[in-house]
């Protein structure tokens, strides 16, 4: 009898270890945010899909992580797809403040059939080198859409038109989503256009009013249009900022003596002479546009060294790097920012350095793979946004929201392949991942930018 009971207490010993094991188990596979109270793996459920027609197209990928939030490190083998976007729509009550102080470059060039009748620049030319002897060792001709791109990289929204008010409006939720405060947009005086798009005047309404909803405001990056000189320069100043300049929308900052002043970035400034800049920045200037109503805050590309001279002559106030490329130009290398932050202190102007997250432009210009940067899965991205921060700027920039053609787009881009052309993507992260980083960074910038504003003077928000 003594010996059926020992026997009886071991089972039952060994059962209570049992259940008390898998009871630890189950606390491990628990997700991190989880409340105690929470149903167990409730949270995972979203992100959990059963393998579809697309899952296909992921074979030879696995999920790093189930979920952004979520350390399930022994899950790791789990197959999975990303979650469909508008399941990944942020929800805007929940979302941090914008920040006006982080711009993005933005293009609205883009057209399809159904909304301009024919294709714009998604069917981009392939641009010859200029040594023919190059330019025979690389294919001809133009993109094919909407399968075929100019692009290494493939939107979410496909090849979209940027007619489309739901482009924009997803657009919007997009820079909403990740913080930015105010979009650079693309601008060419009406009825004059790139040399592979249409006019692209008549959109800024449009997208005037789709940035108010979302508290988005908006500037305008001058291209180098036709003949551009200092006579012209004031008339356009001038029609944007009477067409423009009352709506909600439209963007001015706040400078150092409480003057709310319009910002104009005006991009290869340099291929026009300072003197003739000087005519219309400086108050003394034949066409001065200094203390006028149609003042404000010009800010000069700067690719050289020697550039910051001439930008100075000119009388900007301002200089920006545009380029995504580390090392592509001086003002590009990040080694060179503190160099010319300092430079522009010494002189009263704004230093805006220009981030991005990584670059390749192969799709259409095949022969500069010399130039491509990988994103390295963000790490590029974070670099890049580190370096600025360190410079303490007054703004920051990024290049771009939606420059496709050069690989620098914070868009969102999905996989996609085709008999011909497999697409670069952003796996194993979502689709959004460069807007995560954007929204991250741009709290970092929001509150370090506060513990030196009033050291450097700089303009509160």
């Amino acid at each position: 009898m003594a010996k059926f009971r020992r026997k009886t207490c071991i089972i039952l010993s060994l059962f209570i270890l049992f259940i008390f094991s898998l009871m630890m188990g189950l606390k491990m596979l628990r997700p991190n945010k989880a409340t105690f109270g929470d149903p167990f793996g409730l949270d995972l459920l979203p992100e959990l899909r059963q393998q579809s027609h697309l899952g296909k197209s992921f074979d030879s990928q696995k999920s790093d992580k189930i979920n952004s939030e979520t350390n399930v490190k022994n899950l790791k083998s789990v197959e999975i797809t990303i979650k469909a976007s508008k399941a990944s729509e942020p929800n805007l009550e929940e979302q941090p403040p914008l920040n006006y102080y982080l711009h993005v470059f933005y293009y609205s060039w883009y057209g399809n059939p159904q909304f301009d009748g024919k294709y714009v620049h998604w069917n981009h030319p392939i641009l010859k080198h200029w040594d023919p002897k190059i330019t025979k060792n690389y294919p001809q001709g133009k993109h094919n859409p909407p399968d075929d791109i100019g692009s290494s990289f493939y939107p979410e929204l496909g090849s979209y038109s940027s007619r489309d008010p739901s482009v924009i409006e997803t657009h919007m939720k997009q820079m909403y989503s990740a913080s930015i405060g105010v979009l650079a947009l693309s601008w060419y005086p009406p009825h004059s256009k790139d040399e592979n798009g249409e006019p692209t005047d008549d959109l800024v309404p449009g997208i005037l009013d789709k940035a108010h909803k979302y508290n988005l405001k908006v500037t305008f990056h001058i291209e180098p249009y036709s003949n551009r000189d200092e006579n012209n320069m004031y008339r356009n100043v001038k029609y944007i900022i009477d067409k423009y300049g009352n709506h909600p929308a439209f963007y001015r900052y706040k400078t150092k003596n409480g003057n709310a002043l319009p910002m104009f970035y005006v991009y290869d400034s340099y291929i026009t002479k300072p003197e003739k800049w000087a005519n219309l920045l400086t108050a003394s200037g034949s066409q001065s546009i200094r203390n006028s109503p149609y003042d404000g805050l010009f800010i000069a590309l700067l690719v050289e060294n020697k550039h910051k001279y001439d930008i100075l002559r000119g009388g900007f106030d301002g200089i920006y790097t545009y380029f995504a490329t580390n090392g592509f130009t001086y003002g590009s290398s990040y080694e060179n920012w503190g160099r010319l932050k300092f430079f522009c202190d010494q002189f009263n102007l704004m230093f805006i350095p220009s981030v991005g997250p990584g670059y390749i432009d192969t799709s259409i210009r095949p022969w500069n793979a010399q130039n491509t940067r990988n994103r390295v899965n963000g790490k590029y991205y974070e670099t890049a946004l580190s370096a600025a921060l360190q410079a303490q700027p007054s703004v920051i920039s990024i290049t771009s929201f939606n420059e496709w053609h050069e690989g620098t787009q914070i868009e969102k881009a999905v996989p996609k392949r085709t008999s011909n052309t497999v697409y670069l993507d952003y796996r194993p992260h979502k689709p959004s991942l460069y807007l995560e980083l954007t929204r991250k960074w741009s709290e970092k910038y929001s509150k370090e930018r506060a513990t030196y504003e009033l050291d450097h003077q700089l303009p509160v928000s």
